[in-house]
């Protein structure tokens, strides 16, 4: 059981690029708000994709493949852009700026940012600070 948790840790230290020496290149799932997310890394570049999206999403457009973040991660920090989806314009989701820590056991991220809040695709004027919260699962 140790070696099994201790495969883990290592395989999800790999996964957000702590690889010394070399640049990472890493492919792990993790679960943010009830879907099952794929990060893909190549160097200090970062993709979250959907894998497997909660049911709810797909009147959103959201399907396997579906990009949420992309960026950079630099030391123990993602900058990036997320987006967020509506059943009101599918295919169509608004990008906003995020940024925020690695957990330091490297087996959480969790982003900030504050995005313009849309009323059936259309916006309103007020905003609304969004934290994605993404948790290690496996290596896919």
């Amino acid at each position: 059981m140790r070696f099994t948790a201790n495969a883990a840790i290592v395989s999800a230290i790999l996964s957000v690029g702590l690889a010394t020496g070399a640049d990472a290149l890493a492919d792990s799932c993790w679960n943010h708000n009830g879907s099952l997310m794929r990060l893909q890394a190549e160097g200090n570049q970062r993709w979250l994709s959907y894998e497997i999206p909660r049911p709810v999403l797909a009147n959103a457009g959201v399907q396997p493949g579906t990009l949420l973040f992309n960026g950079i991660k630099n030391g123990n920090w993602y900058s990036g852009t997320a987006r967020v989806f509506s059943k009101y314009c599918p295919g169509t989701p608004l990008e906003y700026l995020v940024e925020g820590p690695v957990r330091e056991d490297q087996l959480q991220v969790t982003v900030h940012g504050t995005r313009e809040v849309y009323n059936r695709c259309q916006p309103t004027g007020r905003f609304t600070t969004d934290t994605l919260v993404f948790t290690y699962s496996h290596r896919c």
